[in-house]
């Protein structure tokens, strides 16, 4: 596979919840913290090790390398359970369980990479709730594969392009890490004036001179 035609999974997951999002991550490779994310990161830095272990009576793998040449995807699952030669993905979250379609979307990615990898259907998965400590099973079907596969090609005409969606400035901004360089209350700006005077605030109101 050519690395340079290679996506993310975790991409199809921002892509989802956020096109701009998406963009600012991997296209102008700008990331910054917060403590969803700081969350996020230290729960990976232990499921991404690689361990292998029996649990329900089924072998799971942690941090199992998954990839498509097919669809140019490349990843990692969080953990894979093996019910008999079928791979399960399980994705591990965050916060309390509830319906997120950029999160099935990635569970989604990762169980076409695992279809192909073992030469098998991969019907459904689950995102693991940490402090709910409940499992959401998402089916894989008809509908979420071609929502996918619309979303990887989307993201591959973006990175191609080279291409940044505007701000949304809608309810996804307010725990969204971004917000310092994304600048999203911008986008809602009717005038030079009301540019301006954003700017200073911006800048902390201690000039008014523009640039």
């Amino acid at each position: 596979m050519d690395d340079d035609w290679l996506i993310p999974v975790s991409a199809l997951q921002h892509y989802a919840y956020c096109p701009r999002q998406c963009a600012l991550i991997h296209v102008e490779q700008t990331f910054l913290e917060n403590e969803l994310t700081t969350n996020g990161h230290f729960l990976h830095q232990r499921v991404d090790e690689d361990h292998v272990f029996s649990s329900r009576g089924h072998k799971v793998i942690t941090g199992m390398r998954v990839w498509s040449e097919r669809l140019g995807l490349i990843g990692r699952c969080d953990a894979v359970e093996l019910h008999g030669e079928t791979p399960y993905p399980i994705e591990f979250k965050h916060g309390k369980a509830r319906r997120s379609r950029s999160q099935q979307v990635q569970l989604c990615a990762q169980a076409l990479c695992l279809e192909e990898m073992f030469d098998t259907p991969v019907p459904e998965g689950a995102i693991f709730h940490i402090h709910s400590h409940r499992r959401s099973r998402v089916i894989v079907d008809d509908a979420l594969r071609a929502l996918t596969l619309g979303v990887i090609a989307r993201v591959r005409e973006m990175f191609l392009r080279n291409e940044v969606p505007p701000p949304v400035a809608d309810r996804r901004c307010l725990r969204c890490s971004l917000q310092p360089v994304c600048l999203p209350h911008w986008s809602k700006l009717r005038s030079d004036a009301s540019f301006w005077r954003a700017i200073e605030q911006d800048l902390g109101g201690e000039t008014s001179c523009r640039l």
